[in-house]
């Protein structure tokens, strides 16, 4: 796509946001679709989830509801990027994002219309927008993922910020241009202050880390043993083992949850936000349910291997509990501030 800078993405196109390779924003599918109006039976989603991972719930949506989903894809970043650049003219009904601080930035810029209450009760205060314009649809934890043969459990580490510690140097893979990585760095923004940030940073980028484009590949090097250790999402593990034909015992990769409340504990929400233009478009409103619907909430336990947000749906059974977890005291809500940490991470020489 054409990236003309206008003064609504001036800020963003500043902190290096855009600069994250975007280009040829989307699958190609949707460039010429028709905006549509509200009702058709047709709604325009940008989606910052991976399509593999959520092109098989699409169509179900629309074997369910006869409503046709146009998707555009591409990372989180690079359409929330789009999304404000674009601002009125957008074609978007809905934004699914890998992550609250992507929504919490597109909601900052008014873009998002207040979902119904009835909506935004469903879903649990923690795993949702104080103003009622994003929910969750499914959490993921940030964890460790080790190689079990290279790794012993007494040698991992009970912080994250343990991993600048020259003895992880060249070891540790992460995937810096990746929306749940840039959220967690913001957790530590939040959470520890900007020096604390500025401070791992530098301190991961000196420990000579082990670049990946992301958290898939991460697992596969993990398992693999090009790499001892890395920073990704839980649900990473459940794919890999899937694409191997086994189930996650099976792989030489195991999961650290960090303890005690620790920063890189951070559990973050994909969610979805409808667009002012949609505001009134029952189309969409069935869309934004459906994802809180029981077969929507399975379908990200059982075939993603996330976390449902919705009571009495089951979690995958190789992660301990949602509620058992020793998650970080952070809002969700204070994870808004996507631009500047996309530029805190390029200037710590961790990206180009």
């Amino acid at each position: 796509m054409s990236v003309s800078v206008r003064r609504s993405t001036a800020a963003l196109v500043a902190t290096g946001l855009l600069a994250f390779s975007l280009v040829a924003c989307g699958s190609g599918e949707d460039d010429a679709a028709d905006p549509g109006k509200p009702n058709d039976k047709k709604i325009t989603v940008y989606s910052g989830r991976n399509e593999q991972l959520v092109k098989p719930l699409l169509e179900k949506f629309t074997q369910q509801t006869g409503i046709t989903v146009q998707t555009r894809y591409a990372t989180t970043a690079q359409l929330a990027a789009q999304l404000v650049e674009e601002g009125d003219r957008s074609r978007a009904d809905a934004f699914l994002a890998q992550d609250a601080g992507a929504l919490g930035t597109v909601a900052k810029r008014g873009m998002f219309t207040t979902l119904p209450e009835a909506t935004s009760a469903k879903v649990p205060e923690a795993y949702r927008a104080r103003n009622g314009q994003w929910v969750g649809v499914s959490a993921r934890a940030r964890v460790l993922a080790y190689n079990v043969d290279q790794v012993t459990a007494d040698q991992l580490p009970a912080s994250v910020f343990e991993l600048t510690d020259p003895k992880w140097r060249g070891k540790v893979g992460v995937a810096p241009t990746n929306a749940s990585f840039q959220a967690f760095v913001t957790a530590i923004r939040v959470q520890h202050g900007e020096q604390k940030a500025k401070d791992f940073l530098a301190g991961l980028r000196a420990n000579e880390p082990q670049i990946r484009d992301n958290n898939i590949k991460i697992v596969e090097d993990v398992h693999g043993g090009a790499i001892q250790v890395g920073l990704v999402n839980h649900y990473y593990l459940g794919e890999i083992a899937k694409e191997h034909g086994t189930t996650p015992d099976g792989l030489k990769a195991k999961l650290h949850f960090f303890p005690d409340g620790d920063t890189g504990a951070l559990v973050n929400v994909a969610g979805v936000g409808v667009l002012k233009r949609s505001a009134q478009d029952a189309d969409t409103q069935t869309f934004v349910d459906y994802l809180l619907g029981a077969e929507a909430q399975a379908y990200f336990a059982e075939q993603t291997f996330e976390y449902p947000v919705m009571p009495g749906v089951a979690a995958p059974a190789y992660v301990p509990p949602l509620a058992e977890l020793k998650v970080p005291t952070i809002d969700l809500n204070d994870l808004d501030t996507l631009d500047a940490t996309v530029a805190l991470i390029k200037d710590s020489g961790l990206v180009p």
